[in-house]
């Protein structure tokens, strides 16, 4: 009984995970079309979205080919048709949301924390007194390696933090993992790091 109770509760739990993460893309997207921004108010703002655009805009193209291809390939099954075509459509609002969500929730530095964020999947608030070094430093390989939280775009990363102590946080289906090595993207690396180095 209780190891049912327990997959009812991971999937309760990842469910709920998955529906919070489709809301925000959605309120991102309004966000972005009204050049709003999302929880940077009393802290500066840094983006890092610019370095995907191309790639999400690419993968929304094919989105509208595979559309247009499908549409014609079903012309002779209309209910096949417009249940492709209701896929298609949230496929493409999907991938936008996930670009919106990146422009509008950029990483926030406040007085007393740095909030890490990438689009709707991740936000992290770091005390300041938690960050112990913090370095300007490029990568382009990530491998996944426990304590460590890699956030790449365009599969590069310009920032490393290393933490004082481990740091707790919870995935978009519901687990619980712990990172005291964080790497992150910045459009101005330097910037972040002169910022954070003068707090």
């Amino acid at each position: 009984m209780a190891v049912g109770n327990g997959k009812r509760g991971t999937a309760i739990r990842t469910f709920y995970g998955l529906a919070r993460h489709e809301v925000r893309l959605l309120v991102s997207l309004v966000l972005w079309l009204a050049r709003r921004t999302h929880g940077t108010t009393g802290g500066r703002a840094f983006g890092y979205a610019r370095g995907q655009g191309t790639t999400l805009f690419g993968l929304g193209f094919v989105c509208v080919v595979e559309s247009l291809t499908m549409s014609v390939l079903l012309r002779n099954w209309p209910t096949a048709h417009r249940v492709m075509l209701l896929l298609d459509l949230y496929t493409l609002l999907f991938v936008v949301g996930l670009h919106a969500a990146c422009v509008v929730r950029p990483h926030v530095l406040t007085p007393d924390a740095l909030r890490v964020r990438y689009g709707a999947h991740v936000d992290l608030r770091i005390p300041l007194t938690a960050i112990g070094a913090v370095r300007r430093e490029t990568r382009t390989t990530h491998e996944r390696t426990a304590g460590e939280l890699d956030l790449p775009v365009a599969s590069r990363t310009t920032l490393t933090l290393e933490l004082t102590a481990p740091l707790t946080r919870t995935t978009l289906l519901g687990r619980r993992r712990t990172a005291s090595v964080i790497r992150l993207h910045a459009e101005d690396p330097d910037g972040l790091v002169r910022a954070l180095t003068r707090v």
